[in-house]
């Protein structure tokens, strides 16, 4: 008898703790269409939080600003709306100033090492400007440029007197230094936005310009790295931590500078393709620039890099060593412009 009373002890004693995981259930929250690469790329995501868990973390994607707007995705992570977001920080101008260094022009070149390289720099700094949510990882879209429907921008001075739709809060203050007039509209709204003329053009990656119809109401598209667009996925931390040790591992190994690649890298072919899809339709001009019409606008995106140190210091980061490893970074997954 005593025999088998210490068996049942010891066998209870080595029974693996995930045996008692409850089942997680997790909302998982974006704002473009779900025809969009990153909703696959959220199902892809979940199915390998799945398969790490043993199937005790599922999922449901909720796309289109089912479950809010995009502006306030970050907070609907913060307050358990949804359990993982995913979050443009430039929508919110000054919130997020570390992270606007990947924001900065012509400074990515390719939107799987951008992604790689912006994640491995980023999780230094993201617990100091996102520290009410789990940092899941960060990502960017392919590098492009300005697209507008009744004027032609070629030189910085073209800015000036346009209502532009920027991307981010960097690519708004350049439009602001250059004359220009910024119009706030989340990429769902931004066709109607100039459909009905209250922007003249946007900022915006090729296949999403295509994808959101912006390419019926535009005519001119510039082909050139003049900016890039960083997201986050996060996660609610509460959510997180009543998480088993196993169910909280699937997520980290999910939630890595390698899955940051997997999330940018088909994000990134899209995109591309848009450039050969805009230029097959009747009526769109699509141009590049000149040598020295590139450094024209290199040189008028100076003060941009002091608009983003000054916001920067009052973090207490160094704002000249973060881009310095930023660059770093990006150069190690050969994904700098040159």
């Amino acid at each position: 008898m005593r025999k088998t009373i210490m068996a049942l002890l010891l066998a209870a004693s080595v029974t693996p703790a995930f045996a008692e995981e409850q089942t997680v259930n997790l909302k998982i929250s974006h704002w473009v269409p779900a025809s969009h690469p990153l909703q696959k790329a959220l199902e892809d995501w979940a199915a390998a939080v799945e398969k790490a868990s043993g199937g005790t973390i599922k999922s449901q994607v909720f796309p289109a600003q089912q479950l809010g707007k995009a502006i306030d995705h970050y907070d609907m992570a913060r307050d358990g709306i949804a359990d993982v977001t995913y979050v443009n920080p430039g929508y919110q101008p000054g919130r997020f100033p570390i992270i606007g260094a990947g924001e900065l022009p012509f400074l990515m070149s390719d939107a799987k090492g951008g992604s790689e390289g912006l994640d491995a720099w980023y999780r230094k700094y993201a617990a100091k400007e996102m520290g009410d949510v789990k940092f899941c990882l960060a990502f960017i879209h392919s590098p492009s440029s300005f697209h507008t429907r009744t004027k032609k921008i070629v030189v910085p001075e073209d800015v000036k007197g346009m209502k532009i739709r920027p991307a981010d809060a960097t690519i708004a203050n350049f439009v602001t230094q250059l004359g220009g007039t910024n119009v706030q509209s989340a990429a769902p709204e931004v066709r109607d936005t100039i459909e009905r003329g209250v922007a003249d053009g946007v900022t915006f990656p090729w296949g999403s310009l295509v994808l959101f119809g912006v390419d019926k109401v535009t005519k001119y598209h510039m082909e050139a790295p003049l900016y890039v667009t960083t997201f986050v996925f996060v996660m609610n931390k509460d959510k997180y931590n009543q998480m088993s040790d196993r169910q909280k591992k699937a997520i980290d190994d999910n939630c890595n500078t390698e899955a940051a690649g997997r999330v940018g890298e088909p994000w990134g072919k899209f995109e591309d393709a848009g450039v050969d899809k805009v230029k097959a339709e009747s009526g769109q001009e699509v141009y590049t620039l000149t040598p020295e019409q590139t450094a024209q606008w290199k040189k008028a995106a100076e003060p941009l890099v002091k608009t983003w140190a000054d916001g920067v210091k009052k973090t207490g980061v160094d704002p000249d060593t973060a881009l310095s490893e930023l660059k770093a970074s990006l150069a190690k997954y050969n994904a700098l412009t040159q």
